[in-house]
């Protein structure tokens, strides 16, 4: 839900009206008070859902925003985490947060806590190779098309070590029918009528991130791929899991 102190409805509509990563920037100060942001309850299960496949040395955040998926990092990795985005005032707003609560320019004024350092980077195109044990990413998989999935993957792919894990939350869809099923079509809708009437493009289409097409889109990027049930988060009426683990393990 958005609160108070969340963004007005003349920021989201200039927002909306922006390019991607000029709609971030301006959006940034006032993320965290926003329904957009990853919540602890999905954060806490899935540092305990991965933690038993490590030890990390390592670890990047993919699309980082405001930095949640690099405070899921600093529990799991015990050198150095990166956190990527191609918005500025996200990475802004990230390494200020960061420093508000550890301390430190580099986060990492706890004795044992891993490094923290932000870099500015598309996504589609990561500039590491081999460098990390452990990738992740919350919630920002909306902002690919499926024709750009293989230049996201493979980049996933080529900063990990062999035998690292790409590792992300996949919750189950609404139900054909149900409430959320029909707010997140008039919401695909809106943003597909906006981007055909207005340039630039503000790509944000969730429900174009289906888990079988995404599963065989890692697997031509070279990755073995394993689904988990985060039993933590429960089960729907037919006994279906409400969220699953993809584990994407780089294979040679």
């Amino acid at each position: 839900m958005f609160t108070s102190s969340g963004p007005t409805l003349r920021e989201l509509t200039v927002q909306a009206l922006s390019s991607v990563e000029r709609g971030y920037d301006l959006l940034a100060p006032k993320f965290d008070a926003t329904p957009f942001r990853t919540p602890d309850r999905l954060l806490d299960p899935f540092v305990r859902a991965v933690r038993p496949l490590g030890p990390f040395r390592s670890g990047l955040d993919v699309c980082t925003g405001t930095g949640a998926g690099v405070g899921v990092l600093r529990q799991l990795c015990e050198e150095r985490v990166t956190g990527v985005d191609f918005s500025a005032g996200m990475l802004a707003r990230a390494r200020a947060e960061t420093e508000a609560e550890y301390g430190a320019a580099e986060a990492d004024a706890e004795p044992g806590a891993p490094a923290v350092d932000w870099v500015r980077a598309d996504a589609r195109a990561l500039p590491f190779t081999a460098s990390y044990d452990l990738a992740v990413s919350f919630g920002a998989f909306g902002h690919f098309l499926p024709a750009e999935w293989p230049a996201l993957f493979s980049g996933v792919h080529r900063s990990l070590r062999p035998g690292g894990v790409f590792a992300f939350p996949q919750p189950a869809p609404p139900r054909v029918g149900s409430r959320p099923y029909w707010a997140l079509l008039g919401f695909d809708t809106a943003m597909r009528v906006r981007n055909a009437v207005w340039k630039p493009p503000f790509v944000m289409y969730y429900r174009t991130f289906a888990l079988a097409p995404v599963c065989r889109a890692l697997e031509d990027a070279g990755f073995a791929v394993e689904l988990r049930t985060m039993e933590e988060l429960g089960r729907r009426a037919d006994g279906s899991p409400r969220c699953r683990l993809v584990v994407a393990r780089r294979t040679g």
